[in-house]
């Protein structure tokens, strides 16, 4: 499943980074990472939603908290969000508001789907470490 979304462009080598850093003293490390990831992202989606409301074409504000976003999409390597985030920031410099606005929708889109394949991903995971440690203890 891993590859797929390698293959399908979810995520980049930087997720292979943050893998790495994982070891037996923190063996949910990359979950625990995603997690605080996908919390953090969708209160900065929340704050730019808000932004685009309250500040109509205030580019510079929308840029600094799109900023921000593709901040924490490049540390965990999710690489189609952060595609689409530096699309939202191409249409803030060229003051486009609906460039802004419908890359803002492909940006909820996409990470919608991140957090249900990673969800998915790591709950097959865990019964896969569920699975190992049963049939370990079997022997």
């Amino acid at each position: 499943m891993k590859k797929s979304l390698f293959d399908q462009g979810y995520l980049d080598e930087q997720f292979c980074q943050v893998e790495d850093l994982q070891d037996e003293a923190s063996p949910n490390f990359v979950e625990e990472v995603v997690t605080l990831f996908l919390k953090d992202s969708g209160r900065l989606m929340s704050n730019i939603e808000q932004a685009l409301e309250k500040y109509p074409r205030d580019f510079n504000r929308w840029d600094a908290y799109m900023q921000q976003l593709k901040g924490s999409c490049c540390s965990i390597g999710a690489s189609r969000m952060k595609n689409e985030c530096m699309s939202f920031r191409d249409s803030c410099g060229q003051g486009n508001v609906e460039g802004c606005m419908r890359a803002f929708q492909k940006v909820k889109r996409e990470h919608a789907v991140l957090r249900q394949k990673l969800e998915s991903y790591f709950q097959l995971l865990r019964q896969a470490g569920a699975t190992g440690a049963a049939t370990r203890s079997i022997k």
